[in-house]
């Protein structure tokens, strides 16, 4: 009788690996919490965008605090209009052990609507909020996305929105395909953006311009109205006028008749 001793598991023999599941962090998931009325100024028709008319937008915004860690998550909703998960949203997030802020999602801004003035709007609101908390913390460089880039309009809009908004734009190639963004800190970022493009409205602003709005549709109802009356007024003289003519000449064709008769007799 021999001794054998029993085989011990290994992950090479059973073919299976065992890797420990990343969690999500419990911010991930949230929901915006407050929401505010943005007003899209209607703007002339760009070539590469096209038509740029009045909007209306949903402003959402999260706000998260704790020692290590701070969230503020912006995100545009537009009514009637669906848009990708990563689109229209905006996170900056704040490492209190680092003392470093990191601006944009994972995947990089996206904006739709384009060229409306949305992504410097979102970048100051962001800037604006950092400085309250972390004015002194350096600020996380990243590279920028080459498809962001497509066109030399898109690259030029992209490049312009990133610099007034006191960041650094580096190109890391000749034919300026790899970009890179970064910024001292956040003091010395800017948070103003194009007012006259986006607004924030209030609850009353909101408001006032519905009441106004139907203020208007009123008032042209009523001149509408007052327009479809006079065609009907004109439309009774019209007929009226059609008639007489057509005695007239209906008299006329009698006279001429007879006087013929008469002078044939």
């Amino acid at each position: 009788m021999t001794d054998t001793d029993d085989p011990q598991p290994t992950a090479d023999a059973t073919g299976e690996t065992q890797a420990p599941a990343e969690k999500a962090h419990p911010w991930a998931e949230l929901d915006p919490e407050q929401f505010r009325l943005l007003r899209l100024a209607p703007l002339p028709t760009d070539r590469h965008t096209g038509a740029r008319p009045l909007r209306f937008v949903q402003l959402g915004r999260l706000e998260r605090h704790s020692k290590e860690q701070s969230l503020l998550r912006l995100s545009v909703q537009l009514p009637g209009q669906r848009v990708r998960k990563e689109q229209n949203l905006l996170e900056v997030w704040i490492d209190h052990r680092d003392k470093e802020v990191r601006f944009g999602a994972e995947k990089g801004l996206h904006i739709e609507p384009d060229n409306r003035g949305l992504g410097r709007f979102l970048l100051a609101q962001g800037i604006a909020w950092a400085r309250q908390y972390c004015g002194h913390y350096r600020v996380e460089g990243g590279a920028l996305p080459a498809k962001d880039a497509l066109s030399e309009d898109a690259r030029a809009r992209r490049d312009h929105c990133l610099q007034a908004q006191g960041f650094v734009v580096e190109y890391l190639d000749p034919l300026q395909l790899k970009a890179s963004y970064s910024a001292a800190r956040v003091s010395a970022l800017h948070s103003d953006w194009h007012t006259e493009k986006v607004q924030l409205i209030d609850q009353l602003d909101a408001a006032s311009m519905l009441q106004q709005a139907d203020r208007n549709l009123h008032e042209q109802a009523v001149k509408i109205r007052q327009l479809e009356e006079r065609i009907e007024h004109f439309k009774r003289e019209d007929g009226s006028l059609r008639f007489t003519i057509a005695c007239l000449v209906a008299f006329s064709l009698f006279q001429a008749g007879l006087l013929i008769w008469i002078a044939t007799r």
